[in-house]
């Protein structure tokens, strides 16, 4: 069994940033987070490629990890769901194993971790928030009611309204991220297009997906 590293900071290099990715890979589905999660009372949703993927209603394709977002001062109702496993912060290539609250204020996105295999199964982010306004992260300027930007699934799984799932994407455009954009981009309701256009522009004024989502 992989050792968990040691209390404090952890600087991780290009080789144990890989390493880690292998410990994602019994990782929790939508289904398996939303039965764990049933009855809270912090509005979250899944993130990320899984969203895309909620949205078109299939898997599409393998994922490395299951990404969830809550508001930042909900954090305790989520970690009491899982109060048999541990959770590492995350952040700018670094690791805080059993954070403290200075840790935590710090960095958003959480690692919970099955202690007996050293496992990753869920990437907790802790959003920025007003009470239940959501706030974006790359532009704080963007605030929108909770309401507005979670959809759910037939079954009830909440996920991120797709045109903010690619507002995200938009920042690094990895290939992985243009084929999402591609999929999904000509799918949105011209409302979505829209106000993905108009985010994008906001965000990042002259990229080259605002050219594509104007031929759509």
């Amino acid at each position: 069994m992989t050792q968990p590293p040691p209390e404090g900071r952890t600087d991780l290099s290009p080789a144990e940033l890989e390493a880690l990715d292998t410990r994602w890979a019994h990782a929790w589905t939508p289904a398996e987070v939303a039965s764990r999660l049933a009855g809270v009372t912090t509005p979250w949703y899944v993130a990320a490629g899984w969203a895309l993927d909620l949205f078109r209603g299939k898997q599409t394709r393998r994922h490395g990890d299951l990404e969830i977002a809550i508001p930042a001062a909900d954090f305790p109702e989520i970690r009491d769901r899982f109060a048999d496993y541990v959770f590492d912060a995350v952040g700018d290539k670094r690791l805080w194993p059993n954070p403290s609250p200075e840790d935590l204020a710090a960095t958003h996105q959480t690692w919970f971790r099955d202690p007996s295999t050293d496992n990753y199964l869920v990437d907790v982010f802790r959003e920025p928030h007003e009470g239940r306004t959501w706030i974006c992260r790359h532009h704080p300027t963007i605030r929108l009611p909770y309401d507005d930007i979670i959809c759910h699934t037939p079954d009830g799984i909440p996920y991120l309204t797709p045109e903010l799932v690619l507002l995200f994407k938009a920042k690094h455009t990895r290939p992985k991220d243009q084929a999402d954009f591609a999929a999904i981009a000509p799918e949105l309701e011209p409302a979505r297009r829209a106000r993905l256009a108009e985010l994008i522009g906001q965000v990042y004024p002259g990229h080259r997906w605002l050219a594509e989502l104007a031929e759509l």
